[in-house]
């Protein structure tokens, strides 16, 4: 039970490899489902233009962030790209405790370490349909040159070996068809949390 005797929220994992259509999902599971909050993660890197601080990320210098991990305040955290990225566990606890749910995207890696400061979190792989579709996902997209496309599945086929081998993900989506895997992660969060 969380605060005032409310029944504690859910928290809820979700992971994909890049052009699997996670943020896609996300974004209409927050409109689909009441109560759900979107974490927040904190970063040592500069606000891009138009991301407001508690909204976009908790922004933070290297020394704050450095401290906080040293003093446990983190679920999970690590330094990408030359930045910390981390999950605060005082957002996660005030959500949850008021009795919303909350929908986070992490990476295989980074749920690992998550799962041992909330194991009770629902994990939820977001998969395409295969390798070779994901491929051409990546390819129409547009933004990436061939290099990087290449190292996207590479990535793709290592966290997705990774997530099945050595992760902790009740659920899998396959993201074939858009708006079925909508439908579907929509009506097995509102199973979940009985709404």
């Amino acid at each position: 039970m969380g605060e005032n005797g409310v029944k504690s929220g859910r928290i809820f994992v979700f992971s994909a490899p890049s052009g699997a259509g996670k943020s896609t999902i996300l974004s209409h599971l927050l409109g689909a489902v009441p109560g759900l909050v979107y974490s927040i993660s904190a970063t040592t890197r500069k606000p891009r233009s138009g991301e407001t601080d508690g909204v976009h990320y908790f922004f933070m210098t290297e020394e704050e962030f450095e401290s906080r991990a040293a003093k446990g305040e983190f679920a999970e955290w690590e330094r990408v790209h030359g930045n910390y990225y981390g999950t605060p566990r005082a957002f996660i606890d005030s959500v949850t405790s008021g009795g919303r749910h909350i929908i986070m995207d992490i990476d295989v890696f980074g749920k690992k370490k998550f799962d041992l400061a909330y194991p009770q979190a629902v994990g939820i792989l977001i998969v395409p349909p295969s390798m070779e579709e994901l491929a051409a996902r990546l390819w129409t997209r547009g933004t990436d040159d061939e290099a990087t496309i290449r190292l996207r599945l590479e990535n793709a086929y290592a966290e997705m070996t990774f997530a099945r081998s050595k992760g902790k993900y009740e659920y899998e989506v396959v993201n074939d068809d858009l708006a079925t895997a909508e439908a579907e992660t929509t009506a097995l969060i509102r199973t979940i949390i009985g709404g």
